[in-house]
């Protein structure tokens, strides 16, 4: 999935009531109540729905229990949710960035559409996401595009937090497939009301709770579709690229069923292994630096970069299929107590209200604030994955990190209300003094560890 298009402000009006949103996710819409004259109307469909996405988490838990089916495991899920995290805070600098162009384009239009017409709605519809389709199939089969995109199959589960798992450079490689629609005469208010809507459906598709569809997967995408693609079985690679309507995927030779008598197994080809979520952001960058390097003529360096990441000299453009040792790996799946999970856990829902306070207040923030609130944000989220993959280190930078909350945050109102803010202050203190004695022990023990080596 990629996750593109503009959101709205803070002031802009909501999405309807519970009801519409829940459609809002099958693209179950009227046309009437979401065309808009100008972009500043657009309500901020994606942020309207965090309520029905949580709502369905706890449902699909739910449902896979009763499918006696394993539940998201929680290191996984919480490294996919760092990655949506960093990704929502990237996007306030790069908000609009993948429409950038589109209003100054709209001025050559051929065609003069009605901001309020059925046919504005449908073009723009059909529009983003045959717009989508070649962006996604862009970052699939272009080895340096797919640099940033790989992040977004790096989850070795398949569960609804996988669809927030993306790319903080995603907006920056969709400029420029959106634009033709302007000079169709595509109102820019429908491009970014399409542009939720296209992401609203594919929120659902990431699940394994819903099997085959029937005659509807003919037309829509599903998440028996959406299953393939995240498929790392050879057969299941540069496949299903749909937004919404699979009928592009059948119609350009990219489509694929998924099948009964094969388990498709999830995640990277070469899958690292891993909860660091900035490492997962960056690392194939270097692999793919270091392949073209490593070419000996400079066509096939060019080709490196600008063919499928499987490809190797003498192969084809995509490459050959991958060989299938890695269908047999055992999953990543570091184990820490539940204390720390638990810990953790409640770190992650701070971290999540301090992200969400910095989109609301951004504009009064200083660029100094902005930064450095910014940089604590990644800082909570790579810390995650640095006590999961047992960093023997992460202990002092936690103390640092809880710390510092504590020497900024000690004397100003961090949220509207005073009693949680003295909680969230209780509650930082509390883990300062537990990582700090940690830290102490394990500084002891490496300093002994380096005497017996002398």
């Amino acid at each position: 999935m990629v996750m593109s298009g503009m959101s709205a402000n803070a002031t802009s009006p909501n999405s309807g009531s519970l009801l519409e949103q829940f459609g809002q996710l099958f693209y179950i819409i009227d046309y009437r109540t979401t065309s808009f004259k100008t972009s500043e109307e657009v309500p901020n469909y994606l942020n309207d729905a965090v309520p029905l996405f949580l709502l369905f988490t706890f449902l699909e838990i739910f449902v896979l229990r009763l499918q006696a089916k394993r539940t998201p495991r929680l290191g996984d899920a919480l490294t996919s949710n760092g990655h949506g995290v960093i990704y929502e805070t990237v996007k306030l600098v790069t908000r609009g960035f993948e429409l950038a162009g589109y209003e100054w384009l709209y001025q050559y239009r051929v065609l003069d559409l009605d901001w309020d017409s059925p046919v504005t709605w449908w073009a723009a519809a059909i529009g983003v996401d045959f717009a989508y389709y070649w962006t996604h199939r862009a970052i699939h089969e272009v080895a340096i595009l797919w640099t940033t995109h790989q992040v977004h199959h790096s989850s070795e589960d398949y569960n609804l937090s996988t669809a927030t798992r993306q790319s903080m450079f995603q907006r920056m490689l969709a400029l420029g497939f959106h634009q033709p629609l302007a000079l169709l005469g595509v109102p820019l208010p429908a491009i970014i009301v399409h542009m939720h809507f296209n992401l609203l459906f594919q929120y659902w598709i990431h699940t394994e709770t819903i099997g085959k569809c029937g005659p509807i997967e003919w037309i829509f995408n599903t998440a028996s579709h959406h299953r393939v693609h995240h498929g790392s079985n050879p057969w299941c690679l540069d496949k299903n690229y749909a937004g919404y309507l699979i009928i592009w995927d059948r119609m350009f030779g990219t489509f694929e069923a998924e099948r009964d008598d094969e388990e498709i197994i999830y995640g990277l080809v070469d899958q690292p292994q891993t909860y660091n979520v900035i490492y997962l952001q960056f690392f194939y960058m270097g692999d793919i630096v270091n392949k073209c390097l490593q070419q000996d003529t400079f066509g096939n360096k060019l080709r490196a970069l600008i063919y499928g990441p499987g490809w190797f000299p003498g192969t084809p453009r995509l490459g050959d299929p991958p060989p299938v040792e890695h269908l047999n790996r055992k999953k990543y799946d570091p184990k820490l107590p539940r204390w720390m999970e638990v810990y953790i856990f409640i770190h992650f829902v701070i971290t999540i209200i301090i992200q969400q306070i910095l989109t609301e207040k951004m504009m009064e923030f200083s660029a100094v604030t902005f930064l450095l609130v910014s940089g604590f944000v990644c800082l909570s989220v790579g810390i995650i994955g640095a006590m999961y993959d047992g960093w023997w280190w992460a202990p002092l930078i936690e103390a640092v990190r809880c710390g510092a909350y504590i020497a900024y945050c000690r004397n100003i109102a961090v949220t509207q209300f005073p009693l949680l803010d003295t909680l969230l202050l209780a509650y930082f203190v509390i883990s300062t003094l537990i990582w700090t004695s940690n830290s102490i022990t394990l500084v002891q023990d490496q300093a002994r560890i380096a005497n017996k080596l002398k």
